[in-house]
């Protein structure tokens, strides 16, 4: 068998293997019910197994996803910093190279230029040899006799030496055939000598002794130039070329130094361009050369040029480019060469330079490519600092989700509970306090009286207690909404008055109300919880004053303003007669008040302001503050008990808060009612803040904000304020479905209060029957669904009387008003009952005035069956 088969019988294997034990894994999950209902059953033990294998998978899933993350996460940030070292390195090698390159081309540009100079300098002195070419062909071969003597040639040159600068001398050797030369010696008066023997030169075809020298050379007189292997190879190249010849470097007479030797060929005739070597020798009578010290030579252009870079300069002949020969330097190599031309296409010459220090480190390099790699590692640790804090915000926008939703559905669970608990203690209080009230309408005597007297104000506390809470409950959900109604505040703060005037009278308590003049007669918004805050803060002043006053004042808040102001101006002048006798204990009682503006002095500034002075002062905004469509009403409740300890004053309107643990053994309460009154006067577009002196008392001080209703308006809110009820309803029917027979019975005594006569019966199927004849409700159903099916039965009446003609505007004799009467005061229930047709709704335990409200839209008689 192949080896290839042998490959696929084992990947089959593995992949049976693989699905088994993925079978194995899923009924695992499967059969944790098996023993219970089946595989197919998703309840009990087999729907956990389920649960527990998907969850497991799902787990497996986010593991496995998180570490893939996690792992891809670590390699980005590998290949980050690697490709950040890679740059960093390439960033450091190319500036390297930029400064290496800068270098060899400022090397470059030096030697370049030391190179020209030395080159111009010596063409220019070649120049001047060729014009003393002139001048030796001119005075001393075309004149007879000779005009130029060795004292001539010596002083000539020496004076122009300066245009020489780079020769160490110059000398003229004349040509001498060998049959010339006992003539010539007898005429000089010397013999010719060799170059380096200085003795009598042996018998040659032909010689070049010196006849006329610089000073500077003069040891040169006499000898043959040709005598010298350099000296005659230069000969003979300068007079069959017509053009100066350079010697190879070779060590200059009597001097240490390398030099070389530029010799010219003087002729006797002019010879034309072309003429041949063999004319041009026969034509050459002598030969001007010049010595020039290469040494000397490049040190004196070295120190012209020397600068802040010290180069090395080497100067090679390269005419035998296998031998260069050194003309000066060390001999070191350079870094770069540049190309001499002295004049002789025979020669090559070249001048090497390199720097003589040691290339510095590239700090700037370094520096470049240390700040990019720092940079890159900043980036790549501000990508992983800000993926990990993306991942943290995920991770804790999953959580706060998670906690969103435990949290909205422990409000649901909350609100709900609310709901049981207020609907449970609310039913039972309904009856306890109904059968208390029927109770009173007996003959008691005085003892029992007072007994269910007691026992009903102390039910109507655990009420007020249940709807604190309940308030607390819906302003922190924020479902708390306000009325907007028309309705008289003189009206509202004599009902606190009444409460209250048997408390403070039983403790010798001055209580009174001033509202001012300025102040509408009916304003719109909600009177409930006006009231409530009103008395939730009065409440509390009898509740800590044992001696002095309470004294609830309502003004314009632009009063309050220009009394403030007006104080404010007086303390400073201090000339006002009225202020100067200020006396802190002109008050209601006589007793020293916490805020100092409620006296007598006050008022009278008060009552002294003009219309025209109120209501010119600005609001702050640049608006003229009138009274218009809204007013500011400031409301302030002043007592003088004990006051509220300095370090318990921060934490007055904190919920279930007071200022310490005896309080509440003490004086009673929960602690709730301020918080609630401060949040009731944010919604009405107030604010609230008080002032408390230990032993002294304390001042709540308030603001809201009412639209401006019209007089008259408000008809319906001081019909219950008199001892005798309303009999508007008399000759009028009523039909009470409540299954519990304590409710049916309490609500019963109620209505037949207002006249009403009143049937009361426990099914709702009965009901149906009663109206019209219903009939047709097949069983006992909940009291919405009743609702449904009476509003069900007055379409068809409606529709039934409009084909006979009548018009439907009569529709309102078929309509039958339904109030919902139940301890249930959930928003939602609410709804609910005004969505399946009801027309009102009655929270219990409730007031008579609250039920005559709740009936008084159906006054007329033809509404009501």
């Amino acid at each position: 068998m192949c080896r290839a088969e042998w490959k696929k019988i084992h990947q089959a294997q593995e992949q049976q293997e693989s699905k088994e034990e993925n079978s194995k894994l899923l009924a695992g999950g499967w059969r944790g019910g098996g023993a219970h209902g089946g595989g197919h059953r998703t309840t009990g033990n087999g729907g956990t197994g389920v649960i527990h294998g998907l969850l497991s998978w799902q787990s497996i899933d986010g593991f496995l996803s998180e570490r893939v993350g996690e792992r891809w996460n670590t390699m980005a940030i590998i290949v980050w910093i690697l490709l950040g070292s890679s740059v960093a390195i390439y960033s450091f090698y190319s500036m390297t190279r930029e400064t290496s390159r800068r270098r060899q081309e400022t090397l470059a540009n030096m030697c370049d230029e030391r190179a020209r100079m030395l080159q111009d300098q010596f063409v220019a002195s070649m120049n001047h040899v060729r014009a003393l070419t002139v001048l030796v062909s001119t005075f001393h071969l075309e004149m007879e006799p000779s005009a130029l003597y060795q004292d001539v040639f010596a002083a000539y040159t020496a004076r122009t030496a300066f245009e020489r600068p780079l020769m160490s001398g110059v000398a003229y050797a004349q040509r001498v055939l060998h049959r010339d030369r006992e003539e010539f010696e007898r005429q000089q008066g010397w013999s010719i000598r060799h170059m380096h023997t200085k003795e009598a030169q042996a018998p040659q075809e032909e010689y070049a002794p010196t006849i006329f020298s610089q000073q500077t050379v003069s040891y040169l007189i006499s000898l043959d130039m040709m005598s010298g292997q350099h000296d005659r190879e230069n000969i003979l190249r300068a007079r069959e070329s017509g053009k100066g010849a350079l010697t190879t470097p070779f060590r200059l007479l009597d001097s240490s130094h390398l030099g070389v030797v530029f010799t010219f060929a003087v002729y006797s005739r002019d010879l034309p361009p072309a003429a041949t070597p063999q004319q041009r020798t026969e034509a050459t009578v002598g030969y001007l050369g010049g010595a020039f010290d290469v040494e000397s030579l490049v040190e004196n252009l070295l120190r012209q040029l020397a600068g802040n870079l010290a180069i090395i300069v080497n100067v090679y002949d390269t005419t035998n480019e296998s031998f260069p020969v050194l003309m000066y330097g060390t001999g070191s190599n350079g870094y770069h060469i540049s190309e001499l031309d002295f004049g002789d296409p025979d020669r090559k010459h070249e001048l090497h330079c390199g720097f003589s220090d040691d290339p510095k480190l590239p700090y700037t390099a370094i520096r470049t490519s240390f700040g990019i790699f720092v940079i890159i590692i900043l980036v790549g640790h501000i990508l992983f600092a800000a993926i990990s804090r993306i991942k943290k915000v995920e991770e804790d926008c999953r959580e706060m989700e998670e906690l969103k939703g435990r949290a909205e559905a422990a409000d649901v669970a909350k609100s709900q509970f609310l709901a049981t608990v207020s609907h449970e203690i609310r039913t039972p209080m309904n009856g306890v306090l109904g059968m208390l009230q029927m109770l009173m309408d007996t003959d008691l005597d005085a003892t029992q009286k007072d007994y269910a007297q007691t026992a009903q104000a102390s039910g109507k506390a655990l009420i007020t207690l249940i709807n604190e809470v309940l308030d607390q409950a819906k302003i922190e959900s924020g479902r708390l909404e306000l009325e907007t109604v028309p309705f008289h505040i003189r009206t509202v703060l004599d009902s606190v008055l009444s409460l209250f005037s048997a408390k403070t009278q039983a403790k010798g308590i001055e209580l009174a109300v001033f509202v001012s003049e300025r102040i509408p007669e009916v304003v719109i918004g909600d009177p409930g919880r006006f009231q409530q805050i009103i008395t939730n803060l009065v409440s509390n002043s009898v509740k800590f004053t044992e001696n002095g006053h309470i004294f609830v004042c309502v003004h314009l808040a632009q009063e309050i303003d220009v009394l403030t102001h007006r104080l404010s101006a007086y303390k400073k002048i201090g000339e006002d007669p009225a202020i100067n006798n200020y006396n802190l204990s002109n008050t209601l009682s006589g007793s020293e008040a916490a805020d100092t503006r409620n006296n007598w002095e006050s008022f009278k500034i008060l009552h002294d302001i003009g219309s025209d002075e109120l209501f010119s002062e600005s609001d702050g905004k640049g608006r003229t503050a009138r009274l218009t469509d809204v007013v500011k009403l400031a409301v302030s409740v002043e007592d003088t008990g004990i006051g509220i300890p300095l370090p318990a004053q921060h934490r007055v309107f904190t919920p279930f808060m007071q200022a310490d643990s005896s309080t509440s053994r003490t004086y009673g309460g929960t602690g709730i009612g301020l918080s609630i009154s401060r949040c009731l006067i944010e919604l009405m577009g107030g604010e609230i803040r008080f002032i408390s002196r230990p032993g002294i008392g304390s001042t709540f001080s308030f603001t809201a904000l009412f639209k401006v209703g019209q007089a008259g308006a408000d008809g319906d809110g001081d019909l219950l304020r008199g001892a005798r009820l309303p009999t508007h309803f008399k000759g009028m029917k009523a039909l009470v479905l409540d299954g519990n027979p304590v409710r049916s019975l309490v609500t019963k005594y109620h209505l037949q209060r207002f006249g009403i006569e009143v049937d009361s019966i426990t099914s709702s199927k009965v009901a149906l029957s009663m109206l019209n004849g219903m009939d047709g409700f097949p069983t006992e159903g909940c009291r919405f669904e009743a609702t449904r099916q009476i509003r069900a039965a007055e379409l068809a009446n409606m529709d039934c009387t409009s084909n006979g003609g009548e018009t439907l505007a009569t529709k309102n004799r078929w309509h039958v008003p339904i109030l919902a009467m139940t301890a249930d005061v959930i928003q939602a229930t609410h709804e609910e009952c005004l969505r399946c047709g009801m027309d009102g709704y009655v929270s219990k335990p409730f007031e008579e005035e609250q039920l005559y409200k709740a009936l008084a839209p159906f006054f007329e008689e033809s509404l009501v069956r």
